[in-house]
C-alpha cells in the first residue's frame, strides 16, 4: 500500500500550507488517516487524525485551531489544512493509516501504513 504525502514548501510565519494525502480508497474508507510530523533531532509527533466512519478529528494541543484535517473522498485523499504557521511547525510531515483505537492514534506504533513525508519549513 502506497501513501503519498505532498505539499509541502518554504512559508513565512504566520502563512499557510495545505498538504495532501493520496491513499487507495479501501485504505481511506476503512482506516483512521492521520498526520504526524517530525523535526531534526526530535521524535515523530502526532499532528491530528480523522476516521470517515464518525467522530469528531482529534488534534495536537500544539496545532489546536490552527490546523484542520478532512477527506475529500472523490479525490481520495486526505488534507491537513495548516494555517498560522510557525517556525516550530518546521518538520517533515508524514500521513499514515492505522486501524487502531481512538485512544491509539498518538502513537505511532500503532500505525500499519506510512507516505513518505513533505517537508515542511517555516521562516521567521
Amino acid at each position: 500500500v502506497q501513501l503519498q504525502a505532498s505539499g509541502g514548501g518554504l512559508v513565512q510565519a504566520g502563512g499557510s500550507l495545505r498538504l495532501s494525502c493520496a491513499a487507495p480508497g479501501d485504505i481511506l474508507r476503512g482506516y483512521t488517516m492521520s498526520w504526524f510530523r517530525q523535526a531534526p533531532g526530535k521524535d515523530r509527533e502526532f499532528v491530528a487524525a480523522h476516521r470517515i466512519s464518525g467522530g469528531r478529528p482529534v488534534y495536537a494541543d500544539s496545532v489546536k485551531g490552527r490546523y484542520f484535517i478532512s477527506r475529500d473522498n472523490a479525490k481520495n485523499t486526505v488534507e491537513l489544512q495548516m494555517n498560522g504557521l510557525k517556525p516550530e511547525d518546521t518538520a517533515v510531515y508524514y500521513c499514515a493509516a492505522t486501524r487502531g483505537v481512538r485512544s491509539s492514534w498518538p502513537d505511532p506504533q500503532m500505525y500499519n501504513y506510512w507516505g513518505q513525508g513533505t517537508l515542511v519549513t517555516v521562516s521567521s
